[in-house]
């Protein structure tokens, strides 16, 4: 991968981070949250997609399509498990 594949891989899921954090709203540690979430997701889906050989909307030696789905399902996870209460008594 080259510079400016990385480059363009942290614009794009900062920018899912962002738009997450946009729908679902929150203070400045949501965001910071969303963003890392979103930062896990899309880098652990494009070391996954490229052992798997996985070739759905690719941009050079980037599989965009499989890395903002991974980057979603991250952020959907990490949201919902954020939401988790414990009673105590």
């Amino acid at each position: 991968m080259t510079i400016a594949s990385y480059f363009l891989g942290f614009v794009l899921s900062s920018l899912a981070g962002f738009a997450f954090h946009l729908w679902k709203g929150g203070k400045l540690g949501r965001i910071v949250l969303y963003l890392v979430l979103s930062w896990i997701g899309f880098w652990g889906a494009q070391i996954l997609g490229t052992s798997l050989k996985i070739d759905f909307l690719r941009v050079g030696s980037l599989l965009v399509g499989f890395d903002l789905f991974g980057a979603m399902l991250v952020l959907f996870l990490g949201h919902w498990l954020s939401q988790i209460r414990t009673d105590e008594d």
